[in-house]
């Protein structure tokens, strides 16, 4: 197919960096929900009926929004193996490689307890241990998400978690795809519900008669999902706003155009609503490009998913130099980072601001979307400026410990003294003075005087 015969997708923006007005650049570096003031109110409201009705107002919502009625809001666990003893081999045994390579990268993280001496006498330590319960949410509509579940149970499980609630959304058939039932088995779930958006993320954080209360919420989900879980971050803990899918390309001269444009159209597929951009400081590579991205659009099966997304949310763009292109990548902070340049490495030191990185044209993102053992959920919508992706680290919490010897507390006794009463906290200074009298005590316990007759017996 040549490119005269194949109509160009609409892209919200095709021009230089330098060139981009107040309102694109807004397209491009802001790429938060259009109506949020609205979607924090409806999504404010389901939260605080779940919280107030339990299961009710979620069989309501599944009527409502999925079109099914709902005998039962969870899945059995002989549901999800049957889902397991029928699946594909072949997808089975690719699960379970993705399994692997998470559950040993994720392993790998888990810090050693630190131990720590500030003074002679003075031991500090930090530990880690797991969270009791944590929710993860698998999306679904319009795919199913079996490595999502993978990507926020097989951590937790390595961490520890001994309850790990998996929540995501009905299908026709009112269950989840039995690819998410399977990836539930294999990945060591123990609870699974058929509950999808905001209800499912508010049935976790308050739990319901039906669904146990979690401590920690993680996994990616629609601008519903990513709301909630920023209204209810106070009363536990969540990953990083994990909205929908983004990538930038930063291409360079000798880029394969085909392959560029393959990781547009790869993420660009997940939703109408997600980000993808290239941006080269040569302009044959994004001539190249554009011929390659019309032409497969026009032959992928998700085609109208992709325009949408290309109409919204997509970007060409030609900078002035390869430093403007790396500036604008930070700027972008993408939740998927791709570099196709000839020193990939190289320009990776310059990129600090994205979820994750793709080092080199071999090193596609859907790799790592489903195998090499890093998590696919990540900050969106510039977020990973300050988020980082999920890791094993989300499933643990850390605390400390102090000791000190007896002459240790009397050599610390008088100056913590001092700073309490200049706080004006008597009660501090009390207490550690009392230390002083009791360490001088110590020491002459350990070194009791020595008897002369004593002495005299040892002869």
């Amino acid at each position: 197919m040549t490119a005269d015969r194949t109509p160009m997708p609409k892209i919200a923006i095709d021009t230089t960096v330098s060139a981009l007005d107040d309102e694109q650049r807004a397209i491009l570096l802001d790429r938060r929900p259009g109506d949020e003031a609205r979607l924090k109110e409806a999504v404010r409201s389901i939260l605080t009926e779940v919280r107030q009705a339990g299961d009710a107002p979620l069989f309501r919502m599944a009527r409502e929004f999925d079109r099914v009625e709902l005998e039962s809001l969870e899945i059995p666990r002989a549901r999800w193996d049957e889902a397991l003893m029928t699946l594909d081999p072949d997808v089975r045994a690719a699960l379970e490689r993705a399994a692997r390579n998470l559950d040993a990268f994720h392993r790998a993280q888990i810090p050693a307890e630190v131990t720590f001496e500030s003074e002679p006498g003075v031991r500090l330590g930090r530990r880690s241990t797991p969270l009791p319960a944590v929710g993860v949410y698998a999306p679904g509509g319009l795919a199913a998400y079996p490595s999502s579940v993978l990507m926020g149970v097989v951590p937790a499980r390595a961490a520890g978690v001994p309850e790990i609630v998996v929540c995501s959304p009905p299908g026709p058939e009112g269950e989840p795809p039995a690819e998410v039932l399977a990836a539930c088995a294999i990945g060591g779930a123990t609870r699974l519900f058929v509950l999808g958006g905001a209800g499912a993320i508010a049935a976790m954080a308050y739990g319901t008669p039906t669904v146990p209360r979690v401590e920690a919420i993680v996994g990616p989900g629609n601008q519903w999902v990513t709301e909630a879980k920023r209204q209810v971050a106070g009363e536990l803990r969540i990953d990083s706003p994990a909205g929908p899918s983004e990538v930038l390309v930063i291409a360079g001269p000798g880029a394969d155009a085909e392959l560029v444009a393959g990781e547009l159209v790869a993420q660009a597929e997940h939703d109408p609503e997600a980000a993808v951009a290239v941006v080269s400081w040569n302009a044959p590579t994004l001539d190249r490009v554009r011929v390659a991205l019309a032409e497969q659009v026009a032959r992928a099966p998700r085609a109208e998913i992709i325009r949408s997304a290309l109409a919204d949310r997509g970007a060409i763009l030609l900078a002035a130099s390869r430093a403007e292109a790396l500036d604008l990548s930070q700027a972008y902070a993408a939740e998927h980072l791709t570099i196709f340049t000839d020193d990939p490495r190289g320009d990776l030191d310059t990129q600090t601001t994205a979820g994750t990185v793709f080092v080199g044209e071999p090193s596609t993102v859907a790799f790592g979307d489903y195998m090499t053992g890093a998590n696919h959920v990540l900050p969106t919508a510039g977020r990973s400026r300050a988020f980082s992706g999920l890791s094993v680290l989300e499933f643990l919490r850390f605390y400390t410990w102090q000791e000190l010897t007896p002459e240790a507390a009397a050599l610390m006794a008088d100056d913590v003294g001092l700073l309490a009463d200049a706080e004006g906290l008597p009660g501090h200074a009390a207490a550690a003075r009392a230390r002083r009298t009791g360490a001088a005590e110590a020491r002459q316990a350990a070194s009791p005087h020595i008897n002369p007759t004593d002495l005299e017996q040892t002869r």
